[in-house]
């Protein structure tokens, strides 16, 4: 597939302009920025927003939880010391249950809302982690997980389309990043209750961590009932005026008049009217129909795949096994390795997800893949000279916790970017299709990972490894060729640089905006600055 040169490279040049400080950009035009915890509504939208983020943390809590499992005696005596292929359909049973229902998600955030996906995804985690914390056998834990990864399908992708799509595009990036980087999160307080439970002597040493898998999902169940649902869907079922007044209530403190609300709602809608008259509808075809969408795909299924098969699986799911080969067995230091792990990855994590907007997206992608990659090959090179050698020094394993260290850095600098990404660059009528097609993609690679990788790790060591280091270069050249930078841009205006011109939304939304105003006859000149850097500020600040 080879896309225009030309048309990447300008649109780049435009990407890369900077607001001045303390504003940002919208339909072609500036506002201040707002101090969000100043206004009451916003906060309180806000609060909603790091609630829907709480459906990654429970994601996270399970990889981890998992990983942490395996260095428990209870866990191991409990169903019979699980290997190979054993071991493996216990991990790969999520991914599984999650291929069965991401067909199903688009169909739900489609028809009944982003809400009810929410909704019903957290509905069967609970019922998952039920079964999974009373499992008497074996096969009970393995139905369990099945059922967490039916859930996680639905929970896992309606929460991130709906804190897009309600945050206020001045904070969308960050909101949407964050939801991302919650995986770590979750993660680290799987990493350390599991620490924790080691000196319980009884089977409550893996009881008490499955069922506390289900504390961030109880506390979504409790709010979601408040949060609103998404202005975009209303437009979408052509319930414009509850759209409008979700936009007024949240963005414009209750002001359905307010300038910056009223361009905001007609943007929306331009660019669901735009979509509807190039796609007439949205199939699932309408994914590779056009040009612009092809692109659009490629991108999503390859950062999907990019986010599973870097090596990271290894690390998240078989870190134990990794640990053995390099001589390191005790429990203790296996959790405590995996602990300190996950503990720097959430402070990563939280630190790319504030400078997503200051960094761009490629670059943050370019600098986390090509370290995973230096990190991977000296891990590969050290890890087979402790397999070569006879008597292998402790320096050697010591340098493979280290550089396991190193490539955690590099790789949860790009861990919130794929949800952030797949959001936005795709319209609304097919971004559950999308958002879909990526999780299908990356439950296929976390599938492999969970089933193959032990058996492949069991067979052939350090030498598995060099397959991942090949990978990760073919992801450096595929990034640096073909990931469009989004910075800076809302999230309707993106179409153009994978549609063209006529896909541009901020001209038409300003033209439409005017129209409007003057038929009121209330218009006032309002400047359309899209291009210049010194844009005199005609946008009243939110109230």
């Amino acid at each position: 597939m080879r896309f225009g040169a030309k048309k990447l490279q300008a649109s780049r040049a435009t990407r890369l302009e900077k607001p001045p400080k303390g504003h940002f950009f919208f339909a072609g035009r500036v506002f201040p920025r707002i101090k969000w915890w100043q206004k009451p509504h916003l906060r309180r939208l806000y609060f909603y927003c790091v609630v829907l983020i709480f459906v990654n943390i429970a994601n996270g809590f399970d990889g981890s939880m998992m990983n942490s499992l395996q260095s428990l005696p209870y866990w191991q005596d409990y169903f019979g010391h699980p290997k190979g292929r054993v071991l493996g359909m216990l991990g790969s049973s999520m991914s599984l249950g999650s291929i069965i229902g991401l067909p199903f998600v688009p169909i739900v955030c489609d028809r009944f809302g982003r809400k009810k996906g929410v909704i019903l995804g957290s509905s069967i985690l609970i019922v998952g982690v039920a079964l999974q914390a009373g499992a008497a056998n074996y096969n009970m834990f393995l139905s369990a997980r099945f059922v967490l990864g039916f859930g996680m399908a639905f929970a896992t992708n309606a929460g991130p389309l709906l804190c897009a799509e309600i945050a206020h595009p001045q904070d969308r990036a960050i909101i949407t990043t964050f939801m991302g980087c919650s995986y770590a999160m979750g993660s680290f307080v799987a990493a350390w209750t599991t620490f924790g439970t080691l000196k319980i002597k009884s089977d409550w040493a893996w009881r008490l961590p499955s069922a506390l898998q289900a504390w961030a999902t109880v506390v979504v169940i409790c709010v979601i009932w408040f949060i609103p649902e998404s202005p975009r869907y209303h437009m979408d079922r052509d319930n414009h005026a509850k759209a409008l007044q979700m936009l007024a209530h949240y963005h414009g403190e209750g002001n359905e008049h307010d300038e910056f609300v009223q361009l905001e709602y007609t943007e929306i809608r331009t660019a669901l009217d735009i979509d509807r008259e190039f796609q007439r509808n949205t199939r699932w075809v309408d994914l590779v129909a056009t040009k612009g969408n092809r692109h659009r795909m490629s991108l999503i299924i390859a950062i999907a795949l990019f986010g599973q098969w870097s090596g990271n699986g290894i690390i998240a799911y078989y870190l134990k096994l990794i640990l053995d080969d390099i001589g390191i067995k005790k429990p203790s230091q296996q959790l405590g390795i995996n602990g300190g792990s996950k503990a720097m990855s959430l402070l990563v994590n939280i630190f790319a997800a504030f400078y997503i907007d200051r960094l761009g997206r490629r670059p943050i992608l370019m600098i986390s893949t090509i370290g995973m990659l230096t990190c991977f090959v000296l891990w590969t090179i050290l890890s087979a000279r402790y397999a070569i050698e006879e008597n292998p020094s402790t320096g050697l394993g010591r340098g493979v916790v280290a550089l396991i260290y190193m490539y955690n850095f590099s790789y949860n600098l790009k861990t919130g970017l794929p949800l952030t990404y797949t959001t936005e660059i795709m319209p609304y009528g097919l971004r559950a299709k999308a958002a879909m097609a990526g999780g299908l993609v990356t439950m296929a690679a976390v599938f492999f990972n969970q089933f193959i990788n032990p058996i492949a790790m069991g067979a052939l060591h350090w030498r598995y490894y060099i397959f991942y280091c090949c990978f990760l270069g073919f992801e450096v050249w595929f990034l640096y060729f073909f990931v469009v930078e989004t910075r800076y841009v809302p999230m309707e205006e993106i179409a153009k640089y994978f549609d063209g011109e006529t896909a541009d939304v901020s001209a038409v939304t300003n033209a439409q905006f005017k129209a409007e105003l003057a038929e009121q006859g209330t218009a006032e000149q309002i400047e359309n600055k899209s291009s210049a850097p010194e844009i005199s500020i005609t946008g009243k600040e939110l109230r």
